[in-house]
């Protein structure tokens, strides 16, 4: 069994294209966010399993020789593909919660403790182990955090007990697992995610396992093969929602104005299918302004192409940013826009920028283009002004990588010390 300090990472993820018309069969492209979860699980001696999640304030630890003389026949059908709904109530007896435990820590420690004890159970006995997860998502913000927790638990605790091998070599500052061994983390994962969210669609675990960018059309899972890595604002408006009311609300109008609704939805496909196009051949080249702009100078001087003497059709018809703003027009007409999303497209596009929700809309958070032309300082007066709104706001990027495994020198200092800092905490025990 591992021995040593093992650091994990994984992306959380954003909606570029497809939000609700997804819920309808339609096609959705989800991508992930270079805002990323970190795990460090250090192995011991000490008799003791131990959880630290200082972004929900638990800190939790269970005796391991208690847990091992647990009856855990609950789990002897305990695979990646079996279902979980029925072992609850056992692990809550295992878990052994005190009484002011919320339902969202509640159902943290459930996932862990359920990844540990499936994973685990065939070893002789169960590890002594500490693990520190931190994060960089906001959770309950629609932007995969408790997929990306589940997948770092998942590829941190099969590696410890060597169901898939440790792929960082020597010299290496960071780097991936297999494709067969991605597969078996992103199964343990949705385990996970089913454990939290009891019907996930398997989205946000498989974003943040592979990373770049997925379609999703009626539970099937595609990725799309070398995305770019494109820069973003992400901004979150800080406005609750509920996601199952949005849902409801949009499949209401849809029977109240089918003739209406329904060709909304498929423009939205036709949307998310376009941006597909954009992203494969934006694979094949560094991002270039042409991909981003509305080709304003055609329209107010006449450009045309120079290899036909005609409008570059291939061109106008492959624009990230006019796609943004289409998207975004369908979605408020199905009503699941805000006045603080409408704020925020209207900041960044007094800004020259162009931006739409993310998620399910109704608040939440929202995604702003970044072209690549754009200088440090322009950026920095968007941000200050979104800020200035009483918005939350990041600078970061879409098509990150997936779960990897780091050394801790390739950690960005910020990160290495909030992981340092929080290890060395004690430890609670609920025993």
């Amino acid at each position: 069994m591992l021995s040593d300090v093992l650091l994990v990472s994984a992306p959380g993820k954003v909606i570029l294209h497809g939000e609700h018309a997804v819920v309808h069969g339609k096609v959705a492209l989800a991508v992930a966010l270079n805002l990323r979860t970190f795990l460090q699980l250090q192995p011991h001696s000490s008799g003791k399993v131990s959880l630290n999640l200082p972004n929900i304030g638990i800190k939790r630890a269970w005796d391991v020789a208690r847990l091992q003389l647990l009856d855990m026949s609950f789990l002897e059908q305990g695979d990646p593909t079996s279902p979980i709904l029925e072992k609850l109530e056992k692990l809550k007896e295992v878990a052994d919660f005190p009484e002011d435990c919320t339902d969202h820590e509640r159902l943290a420690v459930l996932a862990f403790l359920y990844l540990y004890l499936c994973i685990c159970r065939k070893q002789r006995a169960l590890p002594s182990l500490d693990i520190v997860v931190w994060s960089e998502l906001p959770p309950g913000a629609g932007l995969g955090s408790s997929a990306a927790y589940s997948v770092c638990l998942a590829a941190a605790l099969l590696t410890l007990c060597e169901e898939i091998p440790n792929p960082l070599k020597d010299g290496e500052a960071s780097s991936r697992w297999r494709a067969e061994d991605l597969e078996l983390i992103n199964k343990w994962a949705f385990q996970g995610e089913k454990v939290i969210h009891g019907n996930p669609s398997g989205v946000d675990n498989a974003v943040s396992t592979w990373g770049g960018a997925l379609r999703y059309q009626q539970g099937k899972i595609s990725s799309l093969k070398r995305p770019p890595a494109l820069k973003i604002l992400l901004i979150n408006t800080k406005v609750p929602r509920s996601t199952k009311a949005l849902v409801l609300n949009v499949r209401n109008r849809l029977l109240k104005f089918p003739k209406i609704v329904a060709p909304l939805l498929t423009s939205i496909n036709a949307i998310s299918l376009e941006c597909e196009r954009v992203l494969e051949e934006m694979a094949t080249a560094v991002p270039a302004p042409e991909h981003y702009l509305a080709l304003e100078c055609y329209r107010r001087h006449g450009h045309k192409s120079p290899a036909s003497g005609r409008p570059n059709g291939n061109r106008l018809s492959l624009l990230l940013q006019e796609l943004i703003d289409m998207n975004q027009h369908h979605l408020n007409a199905l009503g699941v826009g805000h006045t603080s999303l409408d704020q925020l497209c209207q900041v960044t596009m007094a800004h020259g920028l162009h931006s739409k929700l993310t998620g399910a809309g109704g608040g939440g958070c929202g995604i702003t283009l970044l072209r690549p032309d754009l200088t440090g300082p322009e950026v920095e007066a968007v941000k200050q002004a979104l800020t200035g709104c009483g918005f939350d706001c990041w600078e970061t990027s879409i098509g990150a990588p997936g779960v990897s495994v780091h050394t801790a020198a390739s950690l960005d200092a910020p990160v290495w010390q909030a992981l340092d800092g929080l290890c060395a905490g004690q430890w609670a025990s609920s025993s």
